[in-house]
């Protein structure tokens, strides 16, 4: 009897297994017989011993079906605790309104709408920017800033390199210069000074810095340079990619004796050899 036959379990029925987990547990015979008898090897009848025995002691585990409907906690459940699942479910879990509607209802059975859950929301950020408004920024060192979009609305957006804590998200109608020197101002009312900040090379986001923080530099980030390098780099393989592939096409008209004496070829051969030129300047070292 081969290895594969003895060992394989995956060509077993299940009432099979069953029959062999039960032999085994019985006991009326060696293990090393049962597997001859049943054309297994010894470690396939261990498995099913061992998967036998798992499922008797949870069949038998009377404090494991009285855990499952055992009460935990009591929460008492306040229009204020409605409130913050709702802000947890759309700001932590990223739900939608109608998402929320539906677990609110199917799960506490509460019934609300898509305009209470917007007005809770803006409640919550007005607390927020209270909250906001009050934080100390001066430990912050480095700060990173940049324009987001939401829509086709700018939202203006720094955040502390060392913490990733975001001390300014403001969505406003411009991106200029003035506005950024504004939200700049106010956050220096709020303690920050930074030793520089990072960021692209948006011409309102630096004119506002420069106009708010004279002093601060202002570093370029390396993200839009990398970008940069990587389209540069697209271009010109596709630039390469061609001439090669007219070079190989004009040495394959070359090559047609039919086509050798043909005088107008001579402006292929130069162009020919000239891509070939080419081709070998831009291979690697």
């Amino acid at each position: 009897m081969t290895q594969n036959t003895r060992s394989g379990v995956g060509r077993l029925s299940d009432d099979k297994r069953k029959a062999i987990a039960l032999q085994a547990l019985t006991r009326t015979e060696p293990i090393s017989v049962l597997a001859e008898r049943n054309g297994v090897s010894r470690p396939t009848v261990y498995r099913q011993i061992g998967t036998a025995s798992v499922a008797l002691d949870e069949a038998f585990d009377t404090t494991r079906a009285a855990d499952a409907d055992q009460v935990l906690f009591m929460l008492p459940v306040t229009r204020q605790w409605l409130d913050q699942v709702i802000v947890a479910l759309t700001m932590v879990g990223h739900v939608s309104f109608r998402s929320t509607l539906e677990l609110m209802h199917d799960l506490l059975g509460v019934s609300t709408s898509l305009g209470t859950i917007h007005t809770v929301l803006q409640r919550a950020a007005k607390q927020a920017i209270a909250i906001n408004a009050g934080i100390d920024l001066s430990p912050i060192r480095v700060g990173l800033h940049d324009e987001l979009f939401q829509g086709s609305q700018p939202v203006l957006a720094g955040i502390d390199v060392a913490s990733t804590y975001c001390y300014l998200l403001a969505p406003e109608a411009h991106r200029d210069g003035d506005t950024w020197a504004i939200h700049l101002l106010d956050l220096q009312a709020q303690g920050l000074d930074p030793e520089h900040t990072i960021a692209d090379a948006g011409t309102g986001l630096r004119a506002g810095q420069k106009m708010a923080w004279p002093d601060t530099p202002c570093h370029g980030d390396v993200f839009h340079i990398i970008q940069q390098g990587k389209s540069l780099a697209t271009l010109w393989h596709r630039v390469a990619s061609g001439a090669r592939t007219g070079r190989e096409q004009l040495e394959a008209r070359l090559a047609n004796p039919r086509r050798r004496g043909e005088d107008s070829l001579l402006g292929v051969v130069q162009k020919a050899r000239f891509l070939r030129y080419t081709d070998e300047r831009k291979q690697p070292a």
